[in-house]
């Protein structure tokens, strides 16, 4: 695909990653949660972020023709599924209240969607701009 994201799309992702991540790390600061609690938590996002931008980077090389191995595609598809699973049983175990365990259920996977739309953002800006050069 050779077509720039809009810059619509492109501020959107970021406003929803912000939107996710502040949201996530205030809900996170704020807490009556003990500091190794809050530490995992904490974790559990930055290691859900980095996997799910490393799958969705092993996805789109595949579909580009670059070479993956398969350890390393399937070790990116189980890193993003278990950091939600991670995710799941530390809420599902946590004293917290039915709302706030939603809030970080729901911050969690906005963050996950929203690095997605800007790592595959600034990869297809990248490639249009290579592009472009290259026919000039």
């Amino acid at each position: 695909m050779n077509q720039k994201p809009s810059s619509a799309f492109i501020g959107a992702s970021w406003v929803a990653l912000g939107a996710g991540m502040i949201g996530y790390l205030i809900g996170l600061w704020r807490s009556d949660m003990m500091l190794n609690e809050k530490g995992y938590y904490f974790t559990v996002l930055m290691y859900g972020l980095f996997s799910v931008v490393s799958l969705q980077k092993a996805v789109r090389d595949r579909i580009e023709g670059v070479p993956v191995t398969d350890i390393y595609f399937g070790l990116a598809w189980f890193s993003s599924l278990l950091s939600i699973l991670l995710l799941t049983i530390g809420l599902w175990n946590a004293q917290l209240l039915p709302s706030e365990k939603g809030f970080y259920a729901f911050s969690f996977l906005l963050s996950l969607f929203a690095v997605i739309t800007v790592q595959k953002n600034t990869r297809d800006s990248q490639g249009f701009k290579n592009s472009t050069n290259i026919e000039e």
